[in-house]
């Protein structure tokens, strides 16, 4: 499986973007799928994750302000942040795995290679 995460940019705070998430390789619409983000310097922390059945949970930073959705038919996955604030500065990346839910980005086995966010204020 190849991830290819984009849509990243340069926005203001209370603007909106979306990312996007595509595969290639093999479909993954079987297996959960999440987006992390990571600041310079720091690890990745988990920001959403969907369940193949489209169960969606959410970090409590981004939940009512960012939403995780899927096309299958275009093994695509995207997320929607809207209401960005200055601390959604980061490295978002989309990673793929088997198995159950997990927050933990050790247990990712596919990953992209990211999209940068940048919020000014």
């Amino acid at each position: 499986v190849q991830l290819q995460a984009s849509g990243g940019g340069l926005v203001q705070a209370g603007d909106s973007l979306r990312l996007s998430c595509a595969a290639s390789g093999r479909t993954f619409s079987s297996g959960p799928i999440a987006w992390f983000r990571q600041a310079p310097g720091k690890v990745p922390d988990f920001v959403a994750f969907m369940w193949s059945d489209g169960r969606t949970y959410y970090d409590d930073s981004v939940k009512g302000r960012f939403t995780i959705s899927r096309d299958n038919s275009e093994n695509t996955v995207y997320l929607q942040m809207n209401s960005l604030k200055p601390e959604d500065t980061a490295l978002y990346n989309c990673a793929a795995k088997l198995g159950p839910f997990s927050r933990n980005p050790s247990d990712y086995r596919y990953w992209g290679q990211g999209t940068l966010v940048t919020v000014s204020s």
